[in-house]
This record gives structure tokens, C-alpha cells and sequence, in this order.
């Protein structure tokens, strides 16, 4: 589904002090229906690489394959869509609008859709997953209302409301507690095994990384499989 061919990203000016290349040479492929997770320490390009598989940047160097074709080849539009329709993103902070309802939030990827019948088939599923979620009685209530794990939950329907293939994760349960980081580990399995979500997610976490079917090493810019796992 997914594939990195020789891709390079670097920040800064080569020669000079500010110069950091985080990721060099790196290639990885990723079959439909993968759980994995990526490790590495603050600065070694975890979130560069989850940003360039979800179109929100480009390397400078190398090809990003999804289903075979070729990302830059794409035009502005066209990765709008992608994006909008193939990839849901978490992040570490829930980033949810503080001015509307959990509801509100969850449903704004499908602002968009105009059909009648297709937005209400939107709305039940945003009810489906907010009761899988257990988070469905807090619907009506605004983020300061919520707790961390209860928002970063309807942050994680909000990804997955248009039936996204890949889910790109961020450090998800980095600002959560233990018991809760544990509840969104589960949640993630569950969208894995149940409904063939495909997940890439990076992480601190050891214990969230062994949750997932894969795990690798981000190593001086480049993924090697993780040994220990």
C-alpha cells in the first residue's frame, strides 16, 4: 500500500551549524492492514517522516508510492483529497476547535460532503464510533468540559470519520496517563483487527510500540527493523 523509496529530508543550510539531516536514504514499504510502530529519540525525524507519508510535506529527495502512484506527481487539489479521504492524523495534543461540541469536531473532515443521504450516513457512523469510543454521552459538551483521554478519544473519530486506509499517529497517548494510554492503545487495536485499518504511529512508548505488529528503529535517518520486538 505503502512505499518509501530513498527518501531524504534535511532542514537548515548544508554546511552551516543549523544543518540537520533527519532522514537519509530511507525506504520502507507497508502492506494494507499493518500495525506499526516507528521509535526513535526527540529530534530523529519521526514526526518529518509521518508528515511526508501524510502529504503534509515533501522530502528532498526520493519517491512516496501509495498504491503505486507517485505522490508528486499530484496537483494541490488532488493531495487535498487525498489527504481528506486516505489518511487520518493524530497527534499528541488532541487539537480539537475549544468553541465546538465533541460532535461538532468529529464531524468536521466531512464538512465537505454535500449529499444528503451520505452526510447522514456520516452522522451514524460518527455515533457508531463515539459509542464505541464510550464517549457518546459527552456529544453536546465543549473540550474544556472533557478530560484529556475523552477528547484525544473523539480526536481519534474525528481521524477516522471518513473511512480513511491509513491512520498516521504522533505520539497519541504522549499526554495521557497510563490507564488512559492503555484505553487508546486498545481503541487502536480494535480499528486494526475489526475494521482493517492500516496504522503507522510514532512514539516515546515502548509499551504502545509493542502493541502494534511491527516495530521499528528511526536510526541516524534511516528504519531498521527492531530487533527486541
Amino acid at each position: 500500500m505503502l512505499t518509501l523509496n530513498s527518501v531524504s529530508k534535511s532542514f537548515g543550510t548544508p554546511g552551516e551549524i543549523n544543518y540537520r539531516l533527519v532522514l537519509d536514504n530511507l525506504s520502507f514499504h507497508m502492506e494494507k492492514g499493518e500495525s506499526i510502530a516507528i521509535l526513535g529519540p526527540s529530534g530523529s525525524g519521526k514526526t518529518s517522516l509521518l508528515n511526508i507519508i501524510g502529504s503534509l510535506d515533501f522530502p528532498d529527495a526520493g519517491e512516496l508510492l501509495f498504491r503505486d502512484k507517485n505522490l508528486r506527481t499530484y496537483s494541490n487539489s488532488e493531495l487535498e483529497n487525498f489527504r481528506n479521504k486516505e489518511i487520518g492524523f493524530v497527534f499528541q495534543q488532541h487539537h480539537l476547535l475549544p468553541q465546538c461540541t465533541l460532535l461538532e469536531n468529529v464531524l468536521l473532515p466531512s464538512l465537505l460532503v454535500k449529499d444528503k443521504d451520505e452526510k447522514l450516513a456520516i452522522l451514524n457512523r460518527a455515533e457508531e464510533l463515539l459509542k464505541r469510543m464510550g464517549i457518546w454521552e459527552h456529544r453536546d459538551k465543549i473540550p474544556g468540559k472533557m478530560s484529556g483521554g475523552e477528547c484525544q478519544r473523539a480526536a481519534l473519530v474525528r481521524a477516522i470519520i471518513n473511512k480513511p486506509s491509513l491512520l498516521l499517529a504522533d505520539e497519541p497517548s504522549g499526554a495521557l496517563d497510563k490507564k488512559n494510554a492503555g484505553n487508546i492503545a486498545d481503541l487502536l487495536n480494535e480499528l486494526n483487527e475489526s475494521d482493517g485499518l492500516s496504522i503507522l504511529l510514532v512514539t516515546h512508548s515502548q509499551d504502545l510500540a509493542e502493541r502494534m505488529g511491527k516495530i521499528y528503529q528511526l536510526i541516524d535517518g534511516k528504519l531498521e527493523p527492531d530487533t527486541a520486538s
